[in-house]
């Protein structure tokens, strides 16, 4: 038997804007607003209207959370819901009525509840007057925003977040296109970069301010362990680079208060650097996180550019390194991802070695499988043994982690019950609980039996 800590989180990830719908939502984020100019981008023009009706059905759902083995949740507060007036923070009742039954719900069905303040999901019009996270005033605006939540509902939350995924902002937004409003600038990506990370520290020092009892904030990174694809000088450099540009520019100000040395470097050389100033260097050297929540999926393995870094053309990061396909690997067919669980481990010791060893949780891992119907049994419920297996092999690994003195105090899958996934719409299902979303009637799949008995031992069995 493979034991877990006493008091391990067993739970699983949403958000806001991925599983409530839009139903009495006074303002569109960026995402409502894309699928409402561009629905054909989204898979067969779903979009987040009414994801998994959670605004609707919140109380079943969590209750079906719970009777899974879940003991903690994860989701976020849409600001787009709970502010009426983005300039002045005014709130919205209904907002704040729907979250605090949320909240009240986990609590009595005995779940620890943590709420994340961002994920993908700024309000549009703040993009569309100020350039979103280009801009420092929207940095002041998510503060308000988070002093609010703080405010309303910090007497029964003790677990906050200030990002999901910020790195997802910066290359979804503004190199990669694949989120609203797809634009491919270099230079603003690496300020939205800076903001972002600011924006933590300033949302961080508000929390301190405010003693809120027994109460704790991080932030949640998607740390992607990079793995060079020889011990090849050029390779071993391209993979330097991009661990600096992929996890280093926001795990180092979240744990050290400070960008790395090198990073400034290149950015300098480069003439791509952000706008600071010694008032904002304070602000992120003295509000740094009390934990840290990881999302691990797959990882990044690069090799020396096929085109040389210093060739004529916009600045993009990846200049520095190109993706390596390792032959040989396992991956999932349906999502593309290379399936390599040894990187939990290899993240564990990374934050015990040189991250101050802090307290931190995996806050999403997972695997989005196509027309999972084909795997449906006689009595309607999907048999995911994939999804078991990938889970039990990620818990092996991240269990030696642990063993080895890493300080892990939860495993959270993405996502308890199948959600609205951006672009994917529901292409890719990732839930525990699958959801037919013409009917939202939802059922348990086999991988939800499994994690439940895996919960109530608190371990694996050999």
């Amino acid at each position: 038997m493979k034991t877990f800590p006493k008091n391990f989180w067993w739970g699983a990830a949403t958000s806001g804007p991925q599983s409530e719908g839009r139903f009495n939502k006074k303002h569109a984020n960026v995402f409502d607003y894309h699928f409402e100019i561009e629905p054909e981008k989204f898979h067969n023009q779903v979009g987040p209207d009414v994801a998994s009706n959670f605004y609707n059905s919140y109380k079943e759902d969590i209750q079906m959370m719970r009777s899974i083995g879940m003991n903690s949740l994860r989701t976020s507060i849409q600001w787009s819901r709970l502010i009426d007036d983005l300039e002045t923070n005014t709130v919205n009742q209904d907002a704040v009525d729907f979250y605090n039954n949320v909240i009240d719900t986990m609590l009595a069905e005995g779940m620890t509840p943590t709420m994340n303040l961002h994920h993908f999901d700024l309000p549009v019009e703040l993009y569309d007057k100020y350039g979103g996270w280009e801009s420092k005033k929207v940095v002041e605006l998510y503060v308000g925003f988070a002093e609010k939540c703080f405010e309303l509902f910090g007497d029964r939350v003790k677990f906050w977040t200030t990002h999901n995924e910020p790195m997802v902002v910066v290359e979804g937004e503004y190199l990669f296109q694949f989120h609203y409003p797809n634009i491919v600038d270099g230079k603003k990506a690496v300020q939205v970069a800076y903001n972002l990370n600011l924006a933590s520290a300033k949302a961080i020092q508000a929390f301190r301010k405010m003693a809120i009892d027994d109460a704790q904030i991080g932030t949640i990174l998607n740390l992607t362990p990079t793995y060079a694809a020889s011990d090849a000088p050029e390779d071993q450099e391209a993979a330097r680079i991009a661990e600096l540009w992929n996890n280093k520019m926001f795990l180092e100000p979240a744990i050290y208060g400070h960008f790395p040395a090198e990073l400034e470097e290149l950015l300098t050389k480069d003439k791509v650097l952000w706008e600071t100033n010694d008032e904002e260097k304070e602000i992120l050297k003295n509000n740094t996180v009390d934990f840290l929540g990881v999302n691990f999926y797959h990882p990044n393995r690069v090799k020396a550019p096929d085109v040389a870094p210093n060739s004529v053309g916009a600045w993009m990061p990846d200049r520095y390194y190109d993706a390596y396909d390792m032959p040989g690997r396992r991956v999932n067919l349906d999502r593309g991802w290379e399936i390599y669980p040894k990187a939990l481990y290899d993240i564990a010791v990374n934050i015990k070695e040189n991250y101050k060893n802090i307290p931190w949780y995996v806050s999403e891992n997972g695997m989005g499988v196509s027309n999972e119907e084909r795997f449906k049994n006689s009595d309607g419920m999907i048999e995911d043994d994939y999804r078991i297996d990938f889970v039990q092999e990620h818990l092996e690994w991240l269990h030696k982690g642990i063993e080895e003195g890493s300080n892990c105090f939860g495993y959270h899958m993405w996502t308890p019950i199948d959600c609205w996934s951006w672009l994917n719409s529901y292409k890719n299902r990732y839930g525990f609980i699958s959801n037919n979303i013409h009917t939202q009637i939802k059922t348990v799949k086999k991988s939800g039996h499994w994690f439940k008995a895996v919960a109530e031992r608190n371990g694996l069995e050999d």
